[in-house]
């Protein structure tokens, strides 16, 4: 009986403990600009486009943010048309190739959880994944894939910080789940590790043949974002 009842309180502790974690998580989904800089400007002289999530704790009490985010940057694409095969020249395919920058870090803000106008610093730190991906597509339904392949990947280190505001806009009732809705604008200069990538005009393809003109350099980036924030 001993053991039940431990169990049971324990279980008793957890559940009243989970409402209250749940009214400290902030999430956020924004539209993404990126500027190359430095080494990875004069390769890649293009600003890309995307968007960013983040998910992480944020308790009314302490004035900090912590969490994780992901996000997808697209700095380039080509498409053009072609036979599906040599002995199959009157049938035409779609074909695509897109230059992607997907990334990811566990960031910390310091920032008020309450309030009308939050301002907060950030810093961050994880990764760049950087890949060029040709996707052949059915013509009959667009966006079908019919087959594909990863041209060119590779990952390397990142970290930066940035600045930002939030500004509520609706503060739910005392019985709701949802607290508050925020817009978000925000900046930031991330510094990237040494990476190698294409870009548009990266692969000829000569008779028959691929070559694939691969740069390599450091990838910094400076975001500009624009989205909404959640608090629950």
């Amino acid at each position: 009986m001993h053991v039940v009842n431990r169990v049971v309180l324990v279980m008793g502790l957890i559940g009243f403990r989970l409402p209250a974690l749940a009214q400290e998580v902030q999430g956020g989904v924004d539209f993404l600009i990126g500027v190359p800089q430095g080494e990875f400007r004069r390769n890649v002289d293009k600003t890309g486009f995307g968007i960013v999530a983040n998910v992480g704790l944020a308790p009314e009490t302490i004035p900090v943010m912590i969490g994780i985010e992901a996000g997808y940057l697209n700095y380039g694409s080509e498409s053009r048309r072609e036979p599906l095969s040599t002995t199959i020249p009157d049938v035409t395919v779609d074909v695509n190739t897109t230059n992607n920058f997907v990334l990811g870090h566990a960031i910390v803000r310091v920032q008020p959880n309450v309030g009308t106008v939050r301002p907060y610093l950030q810093g961050l730190l994880g990764m760049n994944y950087l890949f060029t991906k040709t996707t052949i597509e059915n013509r009959a339904l667009p966006g079908q894939e019919v087959a594909s392949d990863v041209n060119k990947s590779d990952v390397t280190f990142s970290y930066g910080g940035g600045v930002g505001i939030m500004v509520n806009v609706y503060s739910g009732e005392e019985e709701e789940s949802l607290r508050n809705v925020l817009i978000h604008a925000g900046a930031r200069y991330v510094a990237g590790g040494r990476a190698q990538y294409l870009r548009e005009g990266s692969i000829r393809r000569e008779a028959g043949n691929v070559t694939y003109d691969t740069l390599e350099s450091t990838t910094d980036l400076l975001s500009i974002l624009i989205g909404v924030s959640f608090y629950f």
